[in-house]
């Protein structure tokens, strides 16, 4: 006898819809489309759920509610409305957290132009949203420049004027103002400007430069010199305007370009709209992930949510791979070209977006940034479990002589440089990397676990398969191996090997796996570099002293404590030496150096 969720699964129609989850407590707890609800409602409980918070989420539904409709569109734009609605638990929710400034031509007798927050539907017209304050008041200025309205508020009808109701103000004498409430400025010409603002909101600039390029010539026949000046001023505003707007040729009209990056935790999304070859809105926003969803899924919602928030009517959509968003669109994939060019700069302005909420993050929510980090890496390098605690191991020898180790020690992606370790090779004669590399692994990990201490979830060895294959012997000895995740990091080409794997891994060269695997193999040889170093310095310190006769080990430690190299021994007087050694060895040591000038 089938369960009443199974009974519902089963009953669901093969079209196109919505579906909801309820949990106990009768509370939404998803909403999703589909093409086929059946098809994929199923999925949700027939499917093994790699990622842990679908499964989370298939164990408490216990009711399903659907909504057919008649196309893919109307699917969406539902699911986007109840999401906002409902704001689910396991669904992502595009932030929204502020109301967006438009443009408003009001609708009056001598039109009035000015940003608002506040949507009232009485006939004006509106532009926008746009995403931030700057593009309205510089596109408000420009207009100030080029054409002076009126921004006071009156009734100004033809009756209240002819009556002399109202006087010019301070505005008027500005010269930001022509005076229509004295009937200074006839209503006809006030509204060319009116037509004239609303192309250039709208990014057509064609028809205002025409327009000003006639006024200025004009003006310049007349021998109006002073006239011309000051229209050509504008005409130089309008053009450095549309300058800085245009992006790519005046043919692409129309037209709203998406893109999307994204790592383990969020996707990072761009918004271009393009009027005329020029770019008149821009908008990026980070989306937090909630049940693993891919880039496609991610940009899908984004275009939806978008498009309806910034009331968008273009007809043909430019994005970076194929989305599903109904027939209503046009999606266009660009190949090459201009096309390309402007999905690029999408992409490079989520790039930018993502990079600046890092160092934001950073500094304000470091346990985020590291989670973030330990994610990637755990999914770049192919890890069960977050690497929160990595070593790193390398070999020093110069010529076959003082061979030295270094383990250097990560903690969450930083070095703790109080647990770096430095060992003498002693089971091992001349210069042989292998053999030096297992007796390092197996003395570190042998004393982790007699003193019981945590061991790390992850070991890079500085070498290729050679190195990896003698610390894998010592970890065999152990009993440690398949406990701890082990790799070798080649030199040459950056190359990660595994275990019984022959082929290597090449990780993207930008990418902060990268990045922290190389500061580790950096750490590790700077830390084995410098021990070797001191210990060959000593070492010639010392066998040089040991020439002189008669000079025992105990005399060279206390030299050295009084005058701490070699070359200051030898410059001393007979008096500083007696100080430190006695008469007779401080002679010995004196007849020693000078003798042999």
């Amino acid at each position: 006898m089938p369960t009443p969720l199974e009974l519902q699964v089963q009953t669901l129609p093969n079209s196109p819809g919505v579906y909801q989850y309820f949990d106990k407590e009768d509370v939404i707890i998803y909403v999703g489309k589909a093409k086929n609800l059946k098809k994929r409602v199923s999925s949700y409980f027939t499917k093994n759920h790699e990622n842990g918070k679908t499964r989370i989420l298939v164990k408490k539904i216990v009711r399903i509610e659907h909504v057919v409709v008649d196309t893919e569109t109307d699917a969406l734009l539902l699911e986007n409305n109840l999401i906002k609605k409902y704001r689910p638990r396991y669904n992502v929710l595009l932030k929204d957290d502020k109301s967006y400034p438009w443009i408003c031509i009001k609708k009056e007798r001598f039109p009035r132009v000015f940003s608002t927050r506040r949507v009232i539907k009485d006939g004006s017209e509106y532009f926008g949203p746009y995403t931030n304050m700057r593009t309205v008041h510089a596109l408000l200025d420009l207009i100030k420049e080029l054409y002076p309205l009126r921004t006071c508020s009156y009734d100004l009808s033809q009756e209240k004027i002819d009556s002399g109701k109202y006087k010019v103000c301070l505005e008027y004498h500005l010269g930001n103002c022509k005076g229509p409430c004295e009937g200074y400025q006839h209503e006809d010409n006030y509204l060319e400007d009116i037509t004239a603002i609303r192309n250039i909101i709208k990014g057509n600039f064609k028809e205002s430069l025409e327009r000003l390029q006639t006024m200025m010539m004009n003006f310049a026949s007349e021998m109006k010199f002073e006239e011309a000046q000051k229209i050509k001023d504008k005409l130089d505003s309008l053009k450095n305007y549309q300058a800085k707007s245009t992006i790519v040729n005046p043919s692409i009209n129309n037209v709203d370009v998406f893109s999307i990056i994204s790592d383990e935790t969020h996707g990072y999304a761009n918004f271009f709209k393009i009027m005329n070859g020029s770019i008149v809105q821009s908008y990026t926003t980070e989306i937090k992930k909630k049940l693993d969803e891919t880039d496609k899924e991610l940009l899908e919602l984004f275009i939806v949510e978008t498009r309806q928030r910034f009331n968008s009517l273009s007809r043909e959509i430019y994005v970076p791979f194929k989305v599903d968003v109904g027939d209503e669109v046009k999606v266009t994939i660009p190949k090459l070209g201009d096309k390309k060019r402007i999905v690029e700069l999408s992409e490079r302005n989520a790039k930018y977006y993502r990079q600046e909420q890092f160092k934001q993050i950073k500094i304000v929510d470091p346990d985020r940034h590291v989670k973030r980090i330990m994610a990637q890496m755990q999914k770049d390098l192919r890890l069960q479990v977050e690497p929160r605690h990595i070593e790193c191991f390398d070999n020093s020898n110069i010529q076959g002589t003082h061979p030295v180790a270094a383990c250097v020690v990560f903690k969450d992606g930083k070095p703790s440089k109080k647990e770096y370790r430095h060992y003498n090779i002693k089971t091992v004669d001349g210069p042989d990397d292998f053999a030096s590399m297992e007796e390092v692994v197996f003395r570190r990990y042998k004393r982790l676990l007699e003193e019981n201490e945590p061991l790390p979830q992850l070991i890079v060895i500085d070498g290729g398969k050679g190195q990896l294959s003698s610390a894998l012997k010592s970890l065999d000895v152990l009993g440690l191996r398949g406990k701890i995740a082990i790799i070798g990091i080649a030199k040459r080409l950056e190359e990660i090997y595994y275990p019984g794997d022959s082929v290597p891994l090449y990780l993207d060269k930008k990418s902060e796996t990268l990045k922290i695997i190389q500061y580790l193999r950096n750490e590790a040889h700077r830390f084995g570099i410098t021990f070797h170093r001191n210990k060959r310095s000593k070492s010639a310190i010392q066998s040089e002293l040991e020439q002189i006769p008669d000079i025992g080990q105990q005399t060279i430690t206390n030299l050295l404590r009084k005058f701490k190299s070699a070359k200051r021994v030898k410059e001393s007087t007979i008096e500083e030496l007696k100080e430190v050694v006695g008469n007779s060895r401080a002679q010995k040591i004196y007849n020693y150096y000078h003798s042999k000038q």
